[in-house]
């Protein structure tokens, strides 16, 4: 695919009127400058790449954040309670969370060199990377996992050369089966949010329910009833609705908001110097073949949601480059790796939004935020049910997206049907049904936990198989028969 940007659908071309000078007035001699045709004006400005007023860029921005903001705060507690961190250590961790995540969003948002393929994106910690963090760190130690997320940063460099060429056997049929995994399970993450676990005290709380559902309401009444920058703003306003709501209920905690200082500031290798374990860091590793074939998706479905043709092969490897980058930093700020993250990418469709500097304005408050200790106290009050409301919309979005790629992936092919078919079964089933491979091995149920990562394998490996091995098998065949007949 070319990479040449195209003028907004709908937007009008005004001709571009030739002022008559006194040169023009007299016949032109040919060889001379003259001669020489007049340009037709700068071309027009892709969306993507359209800056927009800085007051309405910065308030997208902030829609941006206040729907991912869940994310690195329900990863960093998690970790946190999981591996018994003290609070303060929290707080810097939570910190660096916010800070990555800003610089991720930049940089795959404005590209600087060969990293960042130059579309909305953000960047988050959380998923599989951090659950693999966690099972490294109980079983090796803090210090050797901050290690493995180190060396998997140096991992993706060493083998995206490979990888690139690999991407041929992630037509449509792949990715959109992919990216119909990947909101599913999103929409699951949301869910949870407002329901809680199954077996956990408060599980399906009548309030929190109601919460979710009020937020989703505001949500579509907004998006109903308002027009032009306020419709594009109805998610985070739905936001705002759904917090005035809970706190009238009694729902929010103001009271940790203003307890703390007013700056926080990263630490620098919170668990001592990293140590390197190249067998501790292999899960991490070969998660990160998986995630490269999930950064393909996010990149194309990206792309497909702004309008804007990309070049797989040269975009795609400047979002894994700016993943890794992203995540070297990270590790040495005790982080876990850090992914594009498909959460952005509703909200782009839902919106209509399609400049990049607005991901990029969130990656700068992102920042901020990291920096300025009562404004993340602030965000983390707002309830988990507001949020998981808001977020069930967004990433439902994304599966919608997954839907219409697979729609021009010739489904009516029955082999085609067969392959989205198996994948979709072998990727649901952890998302459908939790501990489904409790029996298995730590490390080996960690990978097949990732219904996006076996998705990704089996829809990946079926192709192949189908598409490539197959036909020329048979070509083959067919060959031999016919020199056979002579």
């Amino acid at each position: 695919m070319s990479s040449h940007r195209q003028p907004a659908p709908g937007a009008e071309q005004p001709p571009t009127p030739e002022p008559v000078t006194h040169e023009a007035a007299h016949p032109a001699v040919p060889g001379t400058a003259l001669d020489a045709p007049h340009p037709a004006g700068p071309p027009p400005v892709h969306p993507v790449d359209e800056s927009r007023p800085l007051g309405r860029i910065v308030l997208f921005g902030i829609q941006h954040v206040l729907v991912m903001a869940a994310t690195p705060i329900s990863a960093i507690f998690l970790m946190s309670a999981t591996l018994r961190l003290d609070a303060g250590l929290t707080i810097n961790l939570l910190s660096a969370a916010f800070v990555l995540s800003g610089v991720g969003s930049l940089i795959q948002s404005l590209g600087p060199w060969k990293f960042g393929p130059r579309l909305p994106f953000v960047m988050l910690p959380g998923g599989a990377p951090l659950i693999l963090f966690i099972a490294i760190a109980e079983q090796h130690g803090l210090r050797t996992a901050t290690g493995a997320v180190i060396l998997t940063a140096a991992f993706y460099f060493v083998v995206l050369p490979v990888f690139s060429r690999l991407l041929r056997f992630f037509p449509a049929l792949v990715i959109g089966t992919m990216i119909v995994i990947v909101g599913v399970n999103l929409v699951k993450v949301g869910a949870v949010l407002v329901t809680g676990r199954p077996g956990e005290p408060g599980f399906a709380d009548p309030t929190n329910l109601g919460l979710g559902m009020a937020t989703i309401g505001f949500t579509v009444v907004f998006y109903l009833l308002f027009t032009g920058i306020l419709r594009q703003l109805a998610v985070m306003l739905g936001l705002v609705a759904g917090t005035v709501l809970a706190g009238l209920l009694g729902s929010i905690d103001l009271g940790s908001a203003a307890e703390g200082g007013l700056v926080s500031v990263p630490e620098l290798m919170p668990f001592g110097s990293p140590q390197f374990s190249l067998i501790a860091a292999l899960p991490l590793m070969l998660y990160s073949l998986a995630s490269m074939a999930e950064a393909t998706g996010q990149t194309v479905i990206n792309a497909e949601a702004v309008g804007k043709e990309i070049d797989t092969r040269t975009d795609v490897p400047k979002t894994v480059r700016g993943d890794a980058l992203t995540s070297l930093f990270g590790g040495f700020f005790g982080l876990p790796l850090m992914v594009t993250s498909g959460e952005n990418i509703g909200i782009v469709r839902v919106t209509g939004v399609r400049s990049r500097y607005v991901t990029a304005a969130a990656g700068v408050v992102l920042i901020v935020i990291g920096f300025l200790a009562p404004v993340t106290r602030a965000i983390s009050v707002v309830p988990s049910a507001v949020v998981g409301g808001t977020a069930m919309v967004v990433f439902a979005v994304i599966t919608v997206l997954g839907v219409q790629m697979l729609g021009r992936s010739d489904l009516d092919q029955h082999t085609s049907t067969f392959i989205c078919a198996v994948a979709l079964a072998l990727g649901l089933l952890p998302i459908l049904i939790p501990g489904v491979y409790a029996g298995f091995p730590p490390n080996v149920r960690i990978l097949l936990e990732s219904g996006v990562a076996v998705g990704a394998f089996v829809a990946a490996v079926l192709n192949i198989l189908f598409h490539h091995v197959r036909p020329r098998v048979a070509a083959r065949l067919t060959t031999s028969r016919t020199e056979s007949d002579r």
